[in-house]
């Protein structure tokens, strides 16, 4: 604690005592009395109190109806690594994080209820870390960082040391950036708190390992391309900085790897929402408010999901929607993902749904301007079949290609079982690598030749 509140003990003293018996009279005082008195009490006993108190939450903003936060404070976070590079020395309270399965990430930041403090400029400024419990709409705390100092270094204290602590933390994180991220949600039962729980993102997807036309590869990378540079543009044009691809195609075409390689080609977290475990629309929005900016929100199977989410146990009467309801529909995911990303600060999201048939999905989900991006991915092309060979054979040509491009034309496979057939069955270099490689070939000609 700062020494001079040592000084004003018997003060302290005198203003308790006098807030003790404020606390019995008010008792006999109408509503609106008490109101008034008790706003110029605080006032008064502010004048008394030489330390100025600045409050950073962990998220900022609040929901229309009071629950749940906008979005994590990058205030918060920079702070956060600041204090834990900067002044864990001096705390005697330390609370261990670090990333699922990866030890080596092990970072000790301020916990709760401790305080260390820091000489800025001639200055002392404290720094204390607390949390306070919420019971809307389900239990759950709320961290937030304290800053303390003399009312003297107001302006020094806004001016200078607090863009002093944002650009170090902000540096720091940028110096010490993790690696990518895959995130979940999980809930053990309709009650408890549904959370994203995370752990390393390690999917070796890429572009240039998808077996699919190369036209439409391009394309798809150039779309990527043209959205990494045109936050300002959007900007321009008043629409949230957002992309939406809607991916479709049966099993095995290629639907996750795409996702991945999208994920690896822009360096984003992935969220994967499960929407079987999320049970109304308070649990939703609390979920998409935590999906960081610069990340791919993935939902599969979205055509499965669509008659899942449009059978809800309530009956809604004509003049309630979703929301009142608190029913999980597909209109209400919609409405959220569009409303709260647009309230959104840096922004710079993709939304990415899978698909098997398009016929099964709803028409709110494929209307013009719903989903940017289109992409069907179909079963196995010829210019497919030339990338998986090179990937998993080595090879850029081979005398029986064209019989299996005819094949290809004529038969119906995809990709994952073209892979499946001509991939190397041990890890351990062939003696006779050529030999190998043609019955390879000759076992994908024998599979596309049955039936036909």
């Amino acid at each position: 604690m700062p020494a001079d509140y040592h000084k004003l003990a018997g003060l302290g003293s005198s203003i308790a005592t006098v807030m003790f018996l404020w606390a019995i009279a008010r008792q006999y005082f109408p509503a609106h009395v008490d109101t008034i008195l008790t706003q110029y009490i605080s006032r008064l006993v502010g004048l008394f109190n030489p330390y100025v108190e600045i409050t950073f939450p962990e998220f900022s903003g609040k929901n229309g109806d009071g629950s749940g936060c906008l979005s994590r404070s990058p205030a918060y976070t920079a702070i956060q690594a600041y204090l834990s590079a900067s002044c864990t020395d001096q705390a005697t309270k330390l609370r261990a994080e670090c990333e699922a399965g990866n030890t080596n990430s092990l970072n000790l930041v301020l916990d709760v209820s401790d305080e260390i403090s820091e000489d800025f400029a001639g200055a002392t400024f404290w720094w204390s870390s607390h949390k306070e419990a919420t019971f809307i709409p389900l239990p759950e705390e709320q961290r937030y960082y304290r800053l303390s100092f003399h009312r003297q270094h107001h302006k020094l204290a806004r001016v200078a040391y607090l863009r002093h602590v944002m650009d170090e933390g902000n540096r720091i994180q940028v110096s010490h950036r993790r690696p990518m991220r895959l995130y979940s949600n999980v809930s053990r039962s309709r009650y408890e708190h549904v959370a994203w729980c995370h752990m390393e993102f390690k999917h070796l997807g890429t572009f240039e390992g998808l077996a699919m036309d190369p036209v439409k590869k391009k394309e798809i990378v150039s779309d990527l391309l043209a959205f990494t540079r045109g936050k300002e543009y959007y900007t321009k044009i008043g629409r949230p900085w957002k992309r939406g691809y809607l991916l479709v195609g049966p099993h095995g075409t290629g639907k996750s790897t795409m996702v991945a390689a999208i994920a690896n080609f822009l360096g984003y977290d992935v969220y994967d929402l499960d929407l079987s475990q999320v049970h109304d629309n308070s649990t939703l929005r609390k979920l998409l408010v935590e999906v960081s900016n610069k990340s791919i929100l993935v939902i599969e199977n979205i055509d499965q999901v669509t008659s899942l989410l449009s059978n809800g146990s309530k009956v809604k009467s004509p003049k309630t929607t979703d929301v009142e309801e608190n029913i999980v529909t597909l209109s209400s995911l919609l409405s959220f993902i569009d409303g709260l990303w647009s309230a959104r600060g840096d922004g710079g999201h993709v939304a990415v749904f899978t698909a098997s048939d398009v016929a099964k999905l709803d028409p709110a989900l494929i209307r013009k301007g719903r989903m940017d991006v289109h992409v069907q991915l179909g079963f196995c092309e010829f210019e497919g079949f030339r990338v998986l060979a090179k990937n998993y054979l080595g090879l850029d040509w081979h005398p029986k290609f064209e019989l299996v491009r005819e094949l290809l034309q004529v038969r119906e496979m995809t990709p994952a079982d073209v892979a499946d057939i001509i991939m190397f069955k041990t890890i351990e270099e062939p003696i006779d690598k050529e030999k190998v490689i043609d019955d390879c070939i000759d076992n994908l000609i024998e599979a596309l030749s049955v039936h036909l």
